[in-house]
């Protein structure tokens, strides 16, 4: 592999800061900066807005927006005396004036400023505030999900499909920028509620509960560095706003209902937040049909399996939590949270059958027809348990934090097929099988942040995560007299455990007068496994995963980025459990205790332009090298001896390390806004893929993703949107994957002063289905599948916001700060 191009992100950043170096050094380019906090819970005001103004000037010339942490830097600042304006929707404004910027005094810093909160009651004020759609930020994207109405009523796989970088198909299975191997966080904490099936889980969030999803595509020493795609954390709604509010939501439709409730209490420096919230995917049938083409050994004969017929599928779930945050004095924090999910899956299924033989002549040796009937019941709750300290010092930046989080998931399947033939004479045969998996996970972890200088900070932490996979089968086979029998045979189970222990130590610094922001680290992780089952051993191993960040702020709206890390993507508990699913005797698939890590290289290079209109575009380019790569690979068999059973003519699906896989794409997003009332978004995914399998003939592939949405206010609280989204056809090391295309359409009229509103929503209406169709080839085999996936649906959305917020000067606000405005009434 020639490693030059991976070198190349890395040396296009050199060489512009090379080519400005000069200039920047020429000129006096001050820095301003602070931390917002609020008067009264002492915690971080984050994404207010910080405005400088020249001295007798009422237009800002620079300004900046805080960090989720309340920080601020603002930039590019040259010699002079500013007046400050600190601002955020609820809060009373803050002035500081005579901020002076001289060649002997290059930077200011404010320190920690304290924001009063207005007196507002949503029974007469209603609170409003409008984020950009898409942030980008030194180490993320954030997509702010709030204002995306065609995801109204649905999941949060349907806010995903929105989101720059990632792509979901039909199915659920996720990709960010091309590589499916991504790791997921709720709040930033893992779940165990992502390890038995990410599609499920996905489909359990309703899109009301989210506040934004965050993709991390070069995560720094500080995260884990499982995840060789990297990691998307969906971030949940609260409040921290004094006193007692909610809002409640509740959408019905032809295919999928949701409600949610959260409610927030807050008095002085404690804080509650309970949430609940359900969903169904009522009952739908789909259509499908398959083509198996096979040979035997001396390429003599040809059997030919045919399926057609319909399956049935239904989901529900629901969630709730409740978290509690008590601020014990100014410096001192307590975060404690619960949270509970449960779902359950149904299917059921009818096919039609035909196996025959047949010469190289095509004349017909042999054919058994016949009917199988099938369904399945899966059963998932996970519980997660959160507990974090956070101690902040006098160091504006020094912070201490210990973090408990325990994730308890139990996952049940039963599953049940049986076989009835019309001719050859044979009896019928089925099985009965019952698989019962625990998966518990427990991260114990502690952070420190200690700034050296205003411009320089070193991070460092360690942590640990230990896991238990367990699982027990049961099979019960259809006996000569009708009746079922326990099968001993497949009759057995299974216990993994893995231990990670990780360090890490980091540094942000600001270089060169501002010119560049470096972010770089180093993060050691060392993994023990131990596994029971026969003929599996895993040696334990250490990984070092290096990371860095570079970013240039060409000015106050343009930035360049480049970053490199290098990640790794161990086996979770689906990918692993040999459990066999014999719901179909012709398709079998299982897990594999053998699963070795993936390792990854991701290199990225990207530029972000932001407009005064609101608009701003962001076009990257990344490369990514995977080894010992994990993905499906399925085998056909003649004959397949499972545990003592002997099957005929199966194709087995399971998981393997194949060979190294290599990943160049390119990415755009743009958000424009045409007109005051119409605003235009559209997100462009293209790269290639090659995969090479000792073996195995290398396998390059092509693919893009697409997708526009349109955006149109009316005015009077009434706007419209329009999504659409495709996803090409990609070949892959066995065949292709299908393309598949999407549209939505909603409307949304706000009511009773915006703090209600009701919306209208429509998913593919032109269509009954969505036809998928793939094929799967190896040795001696080759096969067609078409399935018409049920995806039409409309739908009506409720919500409702209510409450009272009740806010009182803090006696301690800082009087130095001149206050010019009085009460915003925001």
């Amino acid at each position: 592999m020639n490693n030059t191009i991976f070198k190349t992100p890395l040396i296009i950043s050199l060489l512009i800061f090379l080519i400005n170096i000069v200039n920047a050094q020429s000129k006096i380019n001050g820095k301003i900066t602070g931390k917002v906090t609020d008067s009264l819970t002492k915690t971080p005001v984050d994404f207010a807005t910080i405005s400088v103004f020249k001295q007798g000037e009422t237009v800002p010339f620079n300004g900046a927006s805080a960090d989720a942490k309340g920080n601020f830097s603002v930039t590019n600042i040259p010699a002079g005396t500013y007046r400050i304006a600190i601002d955020f929707l609820g809060y009373k404004r803050t002035t500081i004036n005579r901020v002076t910027i001289s060649a002997s005094v290059t930077a200011a810093a404010l320190g920690n400023i304290l924001l009063s909160p207005s007196q507002t009651q949503l029974n007469n004020v209603v609170v409003t505030g409008k984020a950009p759609i898409v942030e980008n930020k030194i180490d993320k994207l954030v997509y702010n999900a709030a204002n995306d109405l065609t995801s109204q009523g649905g999941v949060a796989l349907d806010v995903l499909k929105k989101v720059p970088m990632v792509s979901v198909d039909i199915d659920g299975n996720v990709e960010l920028q091309g590589g499916p191997s991504i790791r997921f966080l709720i709040n930033g904490k893992p779940s165990t509620v992502f390890g038995a099936s990410l599609a499920d889980a996905l489909q359990s969030i309703p899109a009301s509960q989210i506040k934004n999803i965050e993709v991390i595509t070069s995560p720094g020493a500080k995260y884990d560095a499982a995840g060789t795609g990297g990691i998307i954390n969906i971030v949940l709604k609260d409040s921290k706003v004094q006193g007692f509010n909610g809002s409640a939501n509740i959408s019905a439709g032809t295919r999928l209902e949701n409600e949610s409730l959260n409610l927030n209490a807050r008095k002085g420096n404690i804080g509650i937040n309970v949430y609940i919230s359900g969903n169904k995917q009522r009952h739908t049938i789909g259509k499908n049909n398959s083509q198996r083409t096979s040979y035997n050994n001396n390429r003599d004969t040809i059997t030919e399996f045919l399926q057609d017929g319909s399956n049935g599928f239904e989901r529900s779930g629901y969630q709730t939590g409740l978290s509690f945050n008590w601020a014990i004095t100014k410096k001192d924090e307590i975060t404690a949270s619960i949270g509970y999910e449960n779902s359950r899956n149904l299917n059921d299924g009818i096919n039609n059958q035909d196996l025959s033989q047949l010469n190289l002549s095509n004349a017909l040796l042999s054919s058994i027809k016949g009917l199988r009937n099938s369904n399945s019941n899966s059963h998932d709750h996970t519980t997660d348990i959160n507990f974090e300290y956070k101690k902040t010092f006098n160091k504006d930046g020094q912070e201490l934090s210990i973090q408990y989080n325990s994730s308890l998931g139990n996952n049940k399947l039963d599953a049940f097929q049986q076989q009835n033939y019309f001719t050859g004479g044979y009896k019928p045969s089925g099985t009965q099988s019952y698989n019962q998996g625990d998966e518990n996970e427990t991260n114990i972890s502690i952070d420190y942040a200690h700034p050296v200088t205003e411009s320089f900070l070193i991070e460092g932490g360690a942590k640990t995560v230990i896991e238990t996979l367990n699982s027990n089968t049961l099979t019960d086979t259809l006996l000569t007299n009708g009746a079922y029998g326990r099968n001993a045979n497949q009759t057995y189970g299974f216990n993994y455990s893995r231990n990670v222990y990780a360090a890490y130590l980091s540094a942000s610094a600001d270089l060169f007068n501002d010119f560049l922001s470096l972010k770089a680290g180093l993060r050691y992780e060392r993994t023990i496994t131990k596994v029971d089952f026969a003929g599996t051993n895993i040696p334990a191993y250490n990984i070092f995963a290096p990371s860095i960040t570079l970013l240039h702020k060409i000015d106050k709206s343009q930035s360049i980025k480049t970053s490199y890390s290098y990640r790794i993507e161990r086996p979770d508990y689906g990918e692993v459990n040999p459990f066999y699913n014999i719901s179909d005797p012709r398709n079998v698939s299982t897990g594999n205790p053998n699963l070795k890590p993936e390792l990854g290289y991701n290199y990225e290079l990207g530029y972000n332009k932001n407009f005064e209109n609101g608009g701003n575009i962001y076009i990257g380019a990344n490369v990514r090298h995977n080894t010992d790569d994990i993905q499906s690979y399925t085998t056909f068999y003649q004959v397949l001896q499972i545990n003592g059973t002997t099957y005929t003519n199966v194709s087995l699906n399971q998981r393997a390390n194949i060979g190294s896989q290599t990943s160049v794409g390119l990415n755009a997003f743009g958000s424009v806004p045409i007109t005051s009332m119409l605003t235009m978004r559209s997100n462009l995914q293209a790269g290639s893929r090659s995969n090479s399998n000792p073996g195995l003939p290398t396998v390059t592939a092509f693919a893009y993703r697409v997708n526009m949405n349109l955006t149109y206010d009316f005015g009077h609280g009434m706007a419209a949107e329009v999504f659409g989204n495709y996803n090409s056809k990609q070949k892959n090391i066995q065949g292709t994957r299908p393309a598949q295309g999407s549209c939505n359409f909603a409307i949304r009229k706000q009511l009773l002063n915006k703090k209600a509103s009701i919306g209208l929503t429509a998913t593919n209406p032109f269509s009954q289905y969505i036809d998928q169709r793939n094929t799967t080839y190896g040795s001696n085999f080759n096969q067609t599948n078409l399935r018409q996936v049920p995806y039409r649906s409309f739908g009506i959305s409720l919500s409702y916001k209510f409450g009272k917020l009740e806010f009182k000067k803090d006696k301690e606000d800082n009087n130095n700060f001149q206050q010019v405005l009085p009460d915003q009434g925001n």
